[in-house]
């Protein structure tokens, strides 16, 4: 039997000490699966969205002054990161709805496919309009002008997504130092798609900024409009690399996946640290949104007791589990005798 958090048989949230009636054994997971949280997430995106706005008022001004290609293409990425961050805005509100009748673990998987929308904007908007754009402009050359306004907006430019990427880089990092992983492991693995999608879009504008600005200086250099277009043209391409990328993670994460083993590794051992289960036969963790998974597990419970009593103990230890604020659901049944038992290294 199940019990889903928020609905009528939901057990009391857990205390700041970490316990859930009475086994903080119980919560050892939600260490692992925690970390900021989806405020912070949010933060993270409200940053990224207030940085891009000004940056693409700014790149947009500037590419109309000065005619150049990269500029063109480092505005059509703003406007893309702009867009996408309404997205990551609506997917975290989203995802956060409490569970209903229709939807008994919660809504955490909507976070996935409004990440996914944004990733295939990113790909469209940001992508082939600037490699569209860079081969357009090889095909019917433009000179720019006014080189020095572009120097300056993309200086400011840098500045001001240096500072969005820092919120998603101190997220992501104290987020890692809970999983035990490096910085990029866990950007990659994390089962937040927001903060997945801020660092990866803060990471491909910071380098486009450095090749928009190679390409207008070698264009004012040269006098050729080349370098510009196929800065253009490389920033394109670079934005097309993270929108698949992201696309890919979020398509995995809409069709199911298992949690990180080392939350499945505490998750055994905080089932055997509670006083009434004997052995761990079975366990499944599915991610079923941000930081949300749902457990289900075979157990042998300790002592004699008949079924009835059984059952009852076994819905009792369901509302304990998930009374962690990472756990959506939790099912649990009766371990086999000649079942094994899983170690918590598995």
């Amino acid at each position: 039997m199940a019990r889903e958090r928020g609905g009528d048989d939901a057990p009391a949230p857990a205390t700041a000490e970490g316990t859930a009636g009475g086994s903080p054994g119980l919560l050892k997971p939600v260490l692992l699966l925690g970390g900021p949280g989806g405020s912070e997430s949010l933060t993270t995106v409200l940053v990224a969205l207030a940085a891009n706005v000004l940056i693409a008022v700014a790149k947009s001004a500037a590419a109309v002054v000065t005619g150049s290609a990269s500029l063109v293409a480092e505005a059509a990425h703003s406007w893309a990161d702009t867009g996408n961050e309404i997205f990551l805005l609506i997917a975290n509100r989203r995802s956060r709805r409490p569970p209903d009748p229709t939807h008994p673990f919660g809504h955490g998987r909507e976070a996935y496919v409004w990440s996914l929308f944004a990733a295939l904007g990113l790909f469209v908007s940001g992508a082939a309009v600037s490699v569209t754009y860079g081969i357009l402009e090889l095909a019917r050359p433009e000179p720019a002008s006014n080189f020095a306004i572009g120097y300056a907006v993309l200086a400011v430019s840098f500045v001001f997504e240096a500072i969005s990427f820092r919120q998603s880089v101190r997220q992501a990092r104290a987020e890692a130092q809970v999983m035990q992983r490096d910085l990029i492991e866990h950007v990659v693995a994390t089962s937040d798609p927001t903060l997945r999608a801020v660092f990866a879009e803060d990471s491909a504008a910071l380098a486009g900024l450095v090749i928009a600005a190679a390409g207008l200086g070698a264009h004012e250099l040269t006098g050729s409009v080349v370098p510009d277009a196929v800065g253009s043209i490389l920033v394109g391409a670079l934005l097309a690399v993270v929108a698949v990328v992201l696309i890919n993670r979020n398509r995995r994460s809409l069709i199911g996946e298992e949690a990180d083993p080392r939350v499945r590794a505490a998750a055994i051992q905080a089932l055997l640290d509670a006083p009434e289960v004997a052995r761990v036969t079975y366990l499944r963790l599915e991610i079923v949104g941000p930081r949300m998974i749902l457990l289900v597990a075979a157990v042998d419970l300790t002592g004699d007791d008949t079924e009835s009593i059984l059952a009852v103990r076994l819905r009792a230890l369901e509302a304990r589990i998930c009374a962690s604020p990472a756990v959506a659901g939790a099912v649990l049944t009766l371990s086999a005798p000649d079942d094994p038992a899983l170690a918590p290294e598995a």
